[in-house]
């Protein structure tokens, strides 16, 4: 009996697949990819013999069943997800039911993103002294959130914040922001389809946020990120990172006044 690899498809660029995603991709003999996010592109790696599966039609227990008849019957089997499978992935309930068909699992990471929206914008997250805490969550909708992790409770940390989930959402979004005490200009990146060729980025504000979603028509797909990282006019000199000051000494290079 064969493991089931849930493996990170990126976010959306088929060349942000990792290596080992992308063996494991060539090698299997079932393929089960979300289609509603996930590149055609990479279906194409596959072996021209893999069985290819699209999951946007199924549910839970339809694909649970599929996975663990290939790995009973010997066969590779690779779940392909979007992003990274362990942010907002739904991996969690897939696992524990092939637990209890007796079939084990591997997760491979992939690019969440988080990460392609900043490298996107060119934005370094976590700046010394501004902010050194990157706070990944969604806004309060369909799916509720704990009452102790509502947005207006995380945003009083006043940290980098990275939405996930929440395009539809906007206008929640900045009411929470400022009424945690966020200042009405703080930037606000927002990127719909990041590393996709129909990549969009708007550059906002807290306050105009809801306005910016409306005009760029933004309803899916987009990732939020807001906080002062994200403008680097606000960062000062006195912030860049210790790591490269030439007084700085570490175990590889000692400081010089």
């Amino acid at each position: 009996m064969n493991k089931i690899y849930f493996v990170g498809a990126g976010p959306g660029d088929p060349d942000l697949i990792t290596v080992k995603g992308l063996k494991l991709l060539e090698q299997a003999d079932i393929i089960i990819y979300t289609d509603s996010l996930v590149s055609a592109e990479l279906t194409k790696k596959a072996n021209k013999d893999a069985q290819i599966v699209k999951s946007s039609g199924m549910i839970l227990e339809d694909m649970v069943e599929l996975m663990a008849k290939g790995s009973r019957d010997g066969k590779k089997v690779v779940r392909l997800h979007t992003g990274d499978p362990s942010v907002y992935g739904a991996i969690y309930e897939q696992i524990e039911l092939l637990k209890k068909e007796g079939v084990q699992s591997e997760v491979v990471p992939g690019v969440s993103s988080v990460f392609a929206a900043a490298a996107a914008v060119g934005a370094e997250l976590t700046i010394p002294e501004l902010t050194q805490t990157v706070i990944l969550t969604r806004a309060d909708g369909r799916t509720p959130v704990p009452e102790r992790e509502k947005l207006s409770s995380l945003a009083a940390h006043h940290a980098t914040l990275a939405i996930f989930l929440s395009a539809t959402l906007a206008e929640k979004v900045s009411e929470e922001l400022l009424g945690a005490g966020w200042d009405k200009e703080t930037p606000v990146a927002i990127v719909q389809k990041a590393t996709h060729p129909d990549q969009l980025i708007v550059h906002t504000t807290v306050e105009s946020l809801p306005e910016a979603m409306r005009e760029n028509n933004i309803k899916s797909t987009a990732m939020i990120l807001a906080g002062n990282a994200l403008n680097p006019s606000r960062i000062h000199h006195e912030q860049r990172s210790k790591l490269y000051d030439k007084e700085f000494t570490h175990g590889f290079r000692k400081g010089v006044k």
